[in-house]
């Protein structure tokens, strides 16, 4: 071959690298181009839904109702706009006070516990739990057959909550549950100061009522009667009431749902209820979330509908959020707390005991008032 055949041979190999190389980034910068393009589109047809049509204003103020629940709140004036996050919010809270108004009828047998039949009675255990699934959601539903082996239990120690767990084990129960709210600045309190009331063993163990008459509470009576609802302390003494947090709202009394719909359901979050069925047995149901993929959390309509088909006649929501956790005997946590730093430490938790007598909470806040702990401080 010649040397002039050569270089047009090696020139026309070149052009053609050429050619490929500036066609693949044609080709790349189409794609760029078209795919851009498919995600405008994309993000103007998903605006015109999330925006203009019935089910993107539903699926819209679920999400700004889901943020709510969270140390996150401010970001949902970013989807429904300041004005009406602030409205949204003082109507939850007007709506949950009206639904702890109407008078509790609900009666319970004067023996607690029902066995399925005579013969089973020695059968039936204290407690069970069972998986609850729905729409986006997973959790435990955990049945105390005998509402008066239920007692309300405090840390032990000043300065600071206590996990469920270490309750349990500290005092040897048989379950325990998340019970009251508590002031949490900046979303690291430490646990100590509750919200409202504490009751345990017929005798206030916190008031921090300030000058309101009445408050919403979540609790048992000494014969085992659940009461939930809007009560003064002069009334929850006459009714006898045994153990009690103050939270809210209420979701079901007398045997009916107060919430119409999902969309009324203040957003998806982990829950915490108590609830009681006619023939007296306690219910907490706690249902995970905020995690992707394993559950989101449910609505409180949906933790509703969960108790009404399992006989719930009076339900309540207790603290939830990342504070859900369901404990066994021994300290072993059944659910998947949604706090990164697993279990949080609280003033309050809803403990199971074979013999609730035997057990001694001791007040650790007497004496103290309320503008006397720092919720921050550990």
């Amino acid at each position: 071959m010649s040397t002039q055949t050569a270089s047009t041979a090696s020139n026309s190999t070149a052009r053609r690298r050429a050619a490929a190389s500036k066609k693949r980034r044609l080709g790349f910068w189409r794609a760029i181009k078209s795919l851009f393009i498919f995600g405008f589109i994309s993000s103007l047809l998903f605006a015109g839904w999330f925006y203009f049509t019935p089910s993107g204003h539903e699926f819209r103020f679920m999400l700004a109702d889901s943020l709510i629940t969270t140390q996150h709140r401010h970001w949902a004036k970013y989807i429904i706009g300041e004005s009406a996050l602030k409205e949204r919010v003082t109507a939850y809270s007007n709506r949950f006070e009206q639904m702890g108004e109407e008078r509790d009828t609900h009666t319970i047998p004067a023996a607690a516990v029902q066995p399925d039949a005579p013969e089973a009675a020695e059968e039936q255990p204290l407690t069970s739990i069972e998986t609850v699934d729905g729409k986006g959601f997973h959790g435990y539903l955990l049945t105390v057959r005998d509402p008066q082996k239920i007692r309300l239990v405090v840390p032990n120690k000043h300065g600071r909550g206590e996990k469920v767990s270490s309750m349990v084990k500290r005092t040897g129960a048989l379950a325990g549950v998340n019970a009251g709210g508590f002031a949490d600045p900046n979303w690291k309190g430490n646990g100590f100061k509750p919200m409202g009331l504490v009751i345990s063993g017929g005798k206030i163990f916190y008031n921090g009522l300030g000058g309101k008459e009445s408050v919403q509470i979540v609790g048992i009576d000494k014969k085992g009667k659940m009461i939930a609802g809007k009560y003064s302390i002069q009334e929850l003494m006459d009714l006898g009431i045994s153990e009690a947090v103050s939270f809210s709202p209420r979701i079901i009394v007398n045997g009916k749902g107060l919430i119409a719909n999902r969309e009324q359901g203040w957003g998806v979050a982990p829950r915490s209820v108590m609830a009681q069925r006619e023939d007296g047995a306690i219910m907490f149901l706690l249902i995970d979330g905020r995690q992707p993929g394993y559950s989101l959390g449910a609505t409180l309509y949906d933790a509703q509908e969960v108790l009404l088909a399992h006989g719930a006649v009076i339900a309540a929501n207790l603290d939830g959020g990342s504070s859900t956790v369901l404990v066994t005997e021994g300290g072993e946590v059944v659910n998947r707390p949604a706090s990164t730093h697993g279990e949080r430490y609280l003033p309050t938790g809803f403990l199971v005991f074979n013999d609730p007598d035997s057990v001694e909470v001791p007040n650790i806040w007497a004496g103290l008032k309320p503008g006397d702990i720092d919720a921050g401080k550990w």
